[in-house]
């Protein structure tokens, strides 16, 4: 894997990463590659945000992989400051060659350099199998997670 680059995402990439977030069966019922538009707007509040890291996975020119950093100060855990990973997406012809786990640990890495002390990431209840690819990466099923769509 030593022609992949982590790089943050450019406005380019927007499709691909689109594309990677709707390529499954929760994705599909809540993504609309067919309209950009929300996710450009969604871009560009990002990239204004030094706190978020919206990185692709490149391989040969082509995104193969994704996930969004964010960097959180907080008074909790002694003043603590944590991260939280979000949206982590592997091509599906990528799956099973370790790109998931190289990009997770660029995350901790990142996380450490931003002073982090605690990483923490959500995973859909129904997403057995990336539960264990977390499991296998350090990370503990610690905390019952709770979502209000508003």
């Amino acid at each position: 894997m030593s022609d992949l680059q982590i790089r943050p995402a450019s406005p380019a990439d927007i499709p691909a990463i689109v594309e990677m977030l709707a390529d499954d069966s929760l994705g599909a019922r809540r993504e609309s590659p067919d309209d950009l538009t929300p996710y450009t707007v969604a871009f560009e509040r990002l990239a204004g945000d030094p706190n978020q890291h919206l990185v692709v996975a490149e391989r040969a020119g082509r995104v193969v992989g994704t996930l969004q950093l964010t960097v959180i100060p907080g008074l909790s855990r002694r003043g603590a400051t944590r991260s939280i990973i979000e949206a982590v997406r592997i091509h599906s012809d990528e799956r099973g060659t370790g790109l998931g786990s190289r990009l997770i640990e660029w995350a901790v890495d990142e996380s450490r350099r931003q002073n982090c002390q605690l990483v923490q990431l959500t995973s859909d209840v129904s997403r057995t199998d990336a539960h264990r690819f977390y499991e296998r990466l350090g990370f503990e099923a610690s905390h019952v997670g709770f979502k209000r769509t508003i």
